[in-house]
């Protein structure tokens, strides 16, 4: 009996050091593991607590720059002259939209250069205006005298003489836009998806609403930005022309290529860009 005991008593002996081995072992081996895990757990707790949190912070920090402000359609008038600065107004923004004059020397030639440089050309449609013809529009204009073919006949060989026009927009015409039976065959006229941006060179302009019951896409003017083409008049007139971005959402400026507006637009428009205004091409403003 005694010696079963000293066997069972001597087996434990044996056995006791490699328990002991064998403990030291596993948590030798978990060691590793439980690191991971802890590992695990610290990067879950990072990337889900933290890296929100600072980006939070970077969202405010940067939000007063990339605020969405209201959208500004820029269009130059009267686009086709020797002499103008073309190439210091295609630097201006990409989506700066032309409007040449077809009567002008160089449409065709200019019209195809800022095309190729990826611009929106516009039809600058020569129209009667009040006091005519003391006041005159340049050949080839549309006249309240002409027939209703003769109105469409001569609105096409404009828009033709305008090559790569995506739309059209009234050169003077204060007396013309203001009679819907011109204004209907000078719409009619148009080629389709080509649009009408009114000029709105008369308060009494018909041309937006004629435009809209024969379902052709149009838009209206909110502000000259030179009818006095001095660089501080200039300027305040951008600044209005932004407000009413603001506040509508979206605003059409009209200027010319005066010295004075180009020098405004090419400081100024930056600036608008940078408190959160987007430029956008003429075609996206039209509905």
């Amino acid at each position: 009996m005694l010696l079963v005991m000293f066997g069972r008593e001597g087996r434990r002996r044996r056995l006791t050091p490699r328990r002991s081995s064998f403990r030291t072992i596993a948590l030798l081996t978990l060691i590793p593991v439980f690191g991971l895990l802890l590992m695990l757990v610290w990067i879950f707790i990072a990337e889900n607590v933290r890296l929100p949190q600072s980006a939070k912070k970077l969202t405010k920090a940067k939000a007063p720059q990339v605020a969405r402000r209201g959208k500004i359609v820029l269009i130059l008038d009267d686009v086709g002259f020797e002499h103008q600065p073309v190439d210091a107004a295609t630097r201006i923004d990409p989506n700066i939209n032309f409007s040449v004059l077809p009567n002008a020397a160089r449409a065709t030639e200019v019209a195809t250069l800022l095309h190729e440089r990826g611009f929106e050309v516009l039809c600058h449609l020569p129209m009667e205006p009040e006091h005519f013809p003391q006041v005159s529009p340049g050949s080839g204009a549309v006249l309240t005298t002409m027939s209703d073919d003769e109105i469409a006949r001569t609105t096409l060989r404009n828009v033709e003489a305008v090559p790569y026009a995506r739309g059209v927009n009234n050169h003077m015409g204060s007396r013309a836009t203001a009679d819907r039976r011109v204004m209907e065959n000078v719409l009619a006229a148009l080629p389709e998806d080509m649009y009408f941006i009114d000029s709105r060179t008369t308060s009494a302009s018909v041309a937006a609403s004629v435009a809209k019951e024969l379902s052709v896409r149009a838009a209206s003017r909110n502000v000259f930005l030179d009818d006095v083409p001095t660089d501080a008049a200039v300027r305040q007139q951008l600044r209005s022309l932004a407000r009413e971005a603001a506040h509508h959402g979206i605003a059409i400026g009209i200027g010319h290529m005066y010295p004075a507006t180009i020098r405004v637009l090419t400081a100024g428009v930056p600036e608008l860009r940078r408190e959160g205004f987007r430029f956008i091409r003429a075609s996206q403003a039209v509905r």
